[in-house]
């Protein structure tokens, strides 16, 4: 199975591609931090980066086990953000995806913990 723009939204994919593109080559350190972790199939699941779903650019998924992953940075604190993301998870867990965050502390100072969490989440 493709998974192409057959998980973002047609009319914008080509958007969404080239900011997910653009996002792969500006990956905070703690994205490079967890995707270093992930990239070679935990637990035989397969994850990619920055890639299109719906109308957003997820940092991490498996599509698989419809699993987002989110790194935070401080703005993520901000009142603005921190609604517009209860949105879009809101948004893509009523389209069966299940959403997980961390905020950038967490994954640079503990990821065996974080990857832990995230073996917990793909075991349920």
């Amino acid at each position: 199975m493709s998974y192409r723009y057959e998980t973002a939204a047609p009319d914008r994919y080509d958007l969404l591609k080239e900011n997910a593109r653009k996002n792969r080559k500006e990956m905070t350190v703690s994205e490079k931090v967890l995707w270093d972790a992930l990239r070679h199939k935990l637990q035989g699941y397969k994850f990619r980066r920055q890639h299109a779903i719906l109308d957003y650019i997820a940092d991490f998924v498996c599509l698989s086990e419809k699993l987002i992953i989110e790194v935070d940075g401080g703005y993520h604190d901000d009142e603005v953000q921190h609604h517009n993301d209860e949105i879009r998870t809101h948004y893509l867990k009523e389209r069966g995806f299940r959403v997980i965050r961390f905020k950038n502390e967490e994954v640079n100072s503990d990821v065996k913990s974080v990857i832990l969490r995230i073996k917990e989440e793909l075991n349920k």
